[in-house]
């Protein structure tokens, strides 16, 4: 009878152990099964953060370039202002040296009454250094224009022309991006030729210099000389629309 009980016992215990078997597989499976889930939620969330960056860097991207475009239409639109500008000036120039030319050939000539102590200068020849010079600055050589305008001034002091000649060549110090050079010389024109037709011209390029040095207190102050000295002016009417974007 015993052994019987014996048999029975074991069976029961084998029976238990295959039930706990199926119990332990059955878990297993489940903690496997939540931690796949677990793992897919923190992918698609990681999946969707990084879209989301990638989202974020192409709108960065986007912005960097419009920004980049709009800043390289507006340096296309400041030189193209800037060359129109200058060949105003140019245009503008040589018609009033020509007129000058004119009015001295019409005017009449009075005897000599007395032996000048200086040779008077020949006006074609100033012209034609002049014209050198300008040509130079037209053509982009601005280090040539500039020897050949200071070479001018250093020449002919007292001639028509030399206001123009130190005009043009604080002009051919600024196209070199020497700003200090510029300044100086368009300070000759606005100190030593200041009833010049040039030198409120040359108080507006003083205060373009003044500005790019980050000096914008001194360049308000030149561009206030030149409403104040030179009223109705195309130059103070510049200084004007200057001041009120600032």
């Amino acid at each position: 009878m015993r052994p019987v009980r014996i048999a029975l016992f074991i069976a029961a215990l084998g029976a238990f152990q295959a039930q706990a078997g199926v119990f332990d597989d059955d878990e297993a499976r489940r903690q496997i099964a939540d931690a796949k889930a677990k793992a897919e939620a923190r992918f698609d969330q990681q999946a969707k953060a990084q879209l989301d960056l990638a989202g974020q860097i192409q709108q960065q991207a986007e912005e960097i370039s419009r920004l980049r475009g709009q800043i390289e239409t507006l340096g296309y639109e400041l030189e193209t202002a800037r060359k129109r500008q200058q060949d105003f000036y140019l245009d503008l120039d040589t018609r009033l040296r020509k007129f000058e030319a004119a009015a001295t050939a019409a005017a009449p000539v009075a005897p000599d009454s007395a032996p000048s102590a200086k040779p008077a200068n020949d006006p074609a020849k100033e012209g034609s250094e002049y014209e050198a010079a300008l040509n130079q600055f037209k053509a982009g050589k601005y280090k040539e224009a500039a020897a050949g305008f200071g070479a001018y001034v250093q020449k002919y002091p007292d001639s028509s022309l030399a206001p123009n000649a130190q005009y043009w060549l604080g002009n051919a110090w600024y196209a070199q991006r020497d700003c200090k050079r510029a300044i100086e010389a368009q300070s000759v024109v606005t100190g030593k030729y200041a009833d010049s037709a040039k030198a409120p011209d040359a108080w507006l390029a003083i205060a373009t210099c003044q500005q790019e040095l980050n000096n914008p207190t001194a360049a308000k102050r030149s561009l206030d000389t030149v409403i104040a000295k030179f009223p109705g002016t195309p130059a103070a009417e510049a200084a004007r629309d200057r001041l009120k974007k600032k």
